[in-house]
């Protein structure tokens, strides 16, 4: 199949065109490499440095490729800065979002696989989440997430749409070529190994007050790879699921200190770390139900054991200590 990836250039992106490329799919990407890198791409997919709300080139990618699906990832994702600055991330998540998948129907794209989030759920009413679980963010970012899933039911019911939406937990891990390299980093796990190897301060463990069996919030950590199988699972399917929310987790969950000494366990390293305060917009857990995922997609969490996830990510943050910088 012919596909358009938006946020190609990213962390989970990079690994979904790796995928796509890998099973024979032509592959172009937009990224505006704001947040991506060109260095994470595979080779055979053919990169264009732009904004995805630009519509006028997308709509020419669209038709100068008849591209028959989109994957979008492309997003701003942290949580806590969507708490001060909400514009921002109703124009990435919502607005431009909108403008997209206006340029699909307007080329006669009715495919969509869209990259959502577990925090459309806010602070769970129980656990393990799954899809019936009520909807009630609890920050700016989970909000943008929600409203663009709403608007793709309208759209497809109206205009026939068909669209898998993944809501990711917490994505981690590596593969041999694609790590994490976020500036600043702002995701657990490289930012655990950064303070063991003496590149940054102390890690910063934001709450330990929360009602879990260490104080610490708990987490859903699915590797990247599988997310990235689900999103080929899902280009295959698309027409015959036609409209999906899927929940795409480990189905357990680890506590920040958990974390931190499984990252000891892998790297033989002491992590220091510093208490620090909450953060507002963090759940105090976070722990998936996948069984529709699996139901509807035949997918498996295969590779995300905590410690296979972290022993992926180390190897990686030891061959590219500076990301991917040379």
């Amino acid at each position: 199949m012919r596909v358009l990836v938006t946020g190609g250039g990213g962390y989970v992106g990079s690994v979904v065109v790796a995928e796509f490329v890998r099973q024979g799919h032509e592959v172009w990407v937009v990224d505006s490499l704001v947040q991506g890198h060109r260095d994470a791409l595979c080779g055979r997919a053919e990169l264009i440095d732009g904004d995805i709300g630009d519509s006028q080139l997308i709509s020419g990618l669209l038709r100068r490729h008849s591209i028959e699906a989109v994957a979008h990832l492309a997003a701003a994702t942290v949580v806590h800065r969507s708490l001060s600055e909400p514009r921002l991330f109703f124009e990435e998540n919502l607005i431009k979002g909108l403008a997209l998948v206006h340029a699909m129907l307007d080329c006669g794209v009715q495919r969509l696989i869209f990259s959502s989030t577990a925090s459309v759920f806010g602070e769970p009413k129980y656990v393990p989440i799954d899809e019936s679980h009520p909807l009630l963010p609890i920050s700016s970012y989970g909000e943008s997430k929600l409203a663009f899933e709403r608007a793709l039911a309208h759209y497809h019911t109206a205009y026939g749409l068909r669209a898998v939406m993944f809501r990711y937990f917490n994505a981690a891990g590596a593969l041999s070529g694609i790590g994490e390299d976020h500036r600043p980093e702002t995701h657990a796990i490289p930012a655990i190994f950064k303070a063991a190897t003496g590149a940054s301060g102390p890690f910063p463990i934001y709450g330990t007050d929360y009602a879990t069996r260490d104080g610490t919030c708990i987490r859903d950590y699915v590797h990247v790879a599988d997310l990235a199988n689900a999103h080929l699972l899902a280009l295959e399917r698309i027409d015959h699921l036609r409209f999906a929310a899927l929940n795409l987790g480990s189905e357990s969950g680890i506590s920040v200190r958990e974390l931190i000494t499984e990252a000891e366990w892998v790297t033989g390293l002491r992590v220091p770390t510093m208490d620090m305060p909450r953060r507002p917009g963090d759940p105090s857990v976070l722990v998936a139900s996948s069984a529709l995922a699996k139901e509807r997609l035949g997918w498996n969490a295969s590779r995300s054991n905590p410690r296979v996830i972290l022993a992926s990510a180390w190897e990686w943050f030891q061959a590219h200590p500076n990301g991917y910088l040379k």
